[in-house]
């Protein structure tokens, strides 16, 4: 009789202890499944010192954020694969290539803003995500737009971004994948550049 009673003590002391173990393994898992979705997103990008960490990019909720002609060079994008642009400031378009959203009413005027926007879409956009994080401090990275044209980007002792010398006004700004970098001037090659300069060579 009495082994019964301590055989039963012995089984209700495993089943106490196996309780607890579950009720700890648990509370361990919600803890570990509660860090892990408040972690903020990390970038692939590395250097010398590691793998970056990147805070989390900031969506893209309103349209005045991009302006309008910044608008319409994201929408040419798929926001479900990654790409960066270096887009444009509304500024940025009026000064270097004398382009507004007001100058392009009309069908043709339509046609002829698309077409300058999809040109400089070609040269500022990289086919990768590339959050502000990803681009090492003091060092100048090359990449390559999906124009082929080469772009080099950097920061700044401030940590401003750089892209072919121009500086950024907004960065880490998103949109489904796309990472948006506002910049101070347009990115393009000397050529098309040339197009939009005045002509001083005519005769007198």
């Amino acid at each position: 009789m009495e082994l019964l009673k301590n055989l039963r003590r012995v089984s209700f002391l495993k089943s106490s202890i196996a309780f607890i173990f579950v009720v700890v393994s648990v509370s361990c898992l919600l803890v570990v499944a509660v860090s892990v979705l408040r972690l903020p997103e990390v970038s692939l990008g590395s250097n010398a010192l590691g793998t970056y960490r990147a805070l989390r990019l900031k969506e893209v909720s309103e349209e005045k954020t991009l302006g309008e002609l910044g608008k319409m060079m994201v929408e040419m994008l798929p926001d479900d694969l990654a790409f960066t642009i270096f887009l444009p400031s509304e500024k940025a378009f009026e000064r270097d290539v004398k382009l507004s959203a007001y100058s392009s009413l009309g069908e043709q005027n339509v046609n002829d803003t698309y077409a300058v926007l999809t040109r400089i879409l070609g040269f500022s956009t990289v086919p990768r995500s590339l959050p502000l994080v990803a681009i090492p401090l003091g060092k100048e990275i090359s990449l390559e737009s999906i124009a082929g044209f080469g772009l080099y980007a950097s920061r700044d002792s401030k940590g401003k971004l750089l892209v072919n010398r121009v500086s950024s006004e907004r960065v880490d700004l998103r949109k489904g994948e796309i990472v948006v970098h506002i910049m101070h001037g347009v990115i393009m090659d000397a050529e098309f550049e040339q197009a939009f300069q005045p002509d001083y060579g005519g005769e007198d």
